[in-house]
């Protein structure tokens, strides 16, 4: 072969290499590795509550969730939402919030009512499923400023607050029949419902110019949430959700109040 079309052809591949792995890295990327990074921990924290280190795997549990945050801040900055993305997220949630928690409290109570705390350690696992398939339909319809039913990232929040604060304290419930179980049971079938629910609950807010100055309450909310969880970590947990989800339940029902007694036209 003659050199000079040698040379030419090196030169050619060694140009298309270059292009090929110049190529900019996808949006998708950023967001989606925070998503994996909460599975890994959702993962992590059952393994853990398996060793029998269940408080470590409720700190993974919380951990999760930062994740969880992080993704959905990160694919909204880079613009970057994905149905890719949305499916990903969702099959990262279920486990990291509703197998995570599920096993968490059977481990650590549940287990005393035998099949009974079985079906009742399932409720977070199965009305979340029910939740992020509903979201994954609607997110496609529409994409409202609103969650329809409670997050299950925020009822996963709850439950482990209140392991991480009564789990030091058994002696609280010594004169309850079922001990912590007789508080745990009717606080994860009412969280349980109100993830299949349509309440209506709050966003994470957009940080844009547009819905910044449009949306200062929430924003500064928000901002609350984020002090209070930092300085006083479990509880600042239960406190933040505790308003969460008495603001989005109370508002639902000053809304039904107001429908069901305004006079017709």
């Amino acid at each position: 072969m003659n050199p000079e079309k040698r040379l030419l052809r090196r030169q050619l591949r060694r140009d298309h290499l270059r292009r090929k792995f110049r190529k900019p890295i996808p949006k998708t990327v950023v967001p989606s590795f925070f998503t994996l990074m909460n599975l890994f921990c959702g993962l992590v924290a059952i393994i853990q509550i398996y060793e029998g280190k269940l408080e470590f795997g409720a700190w993974l549990i919380v951990i999760a969730a930062i994740f969880d945050m992080m993704d959905g801040f990160m694919a909204r900055l880079t613009n970057a939402t994905t149905e890719f993305g949305i499916e990903l997220d969702s099959l990262s949630d279920i486990v990291s919030f509703g197998v995570a928690p599920a096993f968490l409290f059977y481990s650590y109570s549940l287990h005393e009512l035998m099949i009974i705390g079985i079906i009742i350690s399932a409720f977070p696992a199965l009305c979340g499923a029910v939740r992020l398939a509903r979201f994954n339909v609607d997110v496609r319809i529409e994409d409202p400023d609103n969650f329809k039913g409670l997050p299950i990232p925020a009822q996963a929040m709850m439950l482990v607050a209140l392991f991480l604060i009564f789990f030091p304290n058994p002696e609280l419930f010594e004169g309850f029949n079922h001990g912590f179980n007789s508080m745990l049971v009717p606080v994860i079938l009412l969280l349980s419902l109100l993830m299949v629910s349509t309440v209506p609950f709050d966003k994470i807010p957009r940080f844009n110019k547009n819905y910044l100055r449009q949306n200062r309450k929430r924003v500064y909310l928000f901002l609350f949430y984020f002090i209070a969880v930092v300085a006083f970590q479990e509880y600042g947990l239960i406190l933040v959700f505790s308003i969460f989800i008495a603001k989005g339940v109370f508002l639902s029902l000053l809304r039904f109040w107001k429908e069901i007694h305004e006079e017709p036209v």
